[in-house]
């Protein structure tokens, strides 16, 4: 097996993830640090991260997680700070997040030990459309519907075509649907601010066909088998 995909099954984060500890000199093999790409693991190999001993395990954990406000998308914090892992403590494997949420944004999280399922899910190519809601400052006009449509300039980076919807417009704020295909950093949020509305509240409703419902705030639910088997036929 793969040593990113052995980190993966682990439990310890995505392959993609695997691939920077690796590069970084964070991993061990047999004692010895690895950092080539490729490399292989073989039964009765020893692979150390971070100084810790890890194992691949067969069994896989799916969840949902209705993340709060002030969470972090994170297993440990160096400042203290509130986790997504305190949300599945009492889930015995060790899941990680599957993409990242804000700070401030509150909604649907996937949380797994599945590093393919993670990388699938995460990868440009796969083109898994991610649903938010926000709530923006002002009216929001039909040529900045459509300039969001279309794709904006965040910074050095120009959108893929998004859909947008329109829920509500009231005199000083929007109720605005937006699905987007990327997962740049605080991306709804700039795409918002470069049409003109700031952004005063946004959730994540969906991640593909996996949608949020009423998954009360700061609890999680186990994917059902069909949500997993849309996943895998990602």
């Amino acid at each position: 097996m793969r040593l990113n995909k052995y980190i993966a099954d682990a439990g310890i984060c995505s392959r993609r993830k695997a691939d920077e500890l690796i590069a970084n000199g964070n991993v061990k093999l047999n004692g010895a640090v690895i950092k080539e790409m490729g490399c292989t693991v073989s039964e009765g190999d020893k692979v150390e991260v971070n100084g810790r001993l890890i194992e691949a395990t067969g069994k896989k954990v799916y969840v949902a997680v209705n993340k709060p406000l002030g969470y972090i998308t994170s297993m440990d914090d160096d400042r203290d700070r509130a986790t997504v892992a305190e949300l599945v403590a009492d889930i015995p494997e060790r899941l990680f997040p599957v993409g990242r949420l804000d700070y401030n944004t509150t909604g649907l999280l996937i949380m797994t030990n599945d590093g393919q399922m993670a990388y699938t899910l995460t990868h440009p190519k796969h083109e898994v459309f991610k649903t938010y809601v926000a709530k923006v400052e002002g009216v929001i006009s039909d040529s900045r519907i459509v300039r969001l449509r279309k794709g904006v300039d965040i910074g050095g980076f120009v959108t893929s075509p998004a859909r947008v919807k329109v829920i509500k417009q009231m005199p000083r704020y929007a109720i605005v649907e937006i699905q987007i295909r990327e997962g740049k950093n605080r991306q709804v949020r700039k795409m918002f601010a470069a049409v003109g509305n700031r952004v005063q509240e946004l959730q994540r409703t969906a991640i593909g066909e996996i949608r949020l419902g009423r998954l009360m705030e700061g609890h999680y639910r186990k994917l059902t088998k069909q949500e997993i088997e849309y996943l895998k036929s990602l």
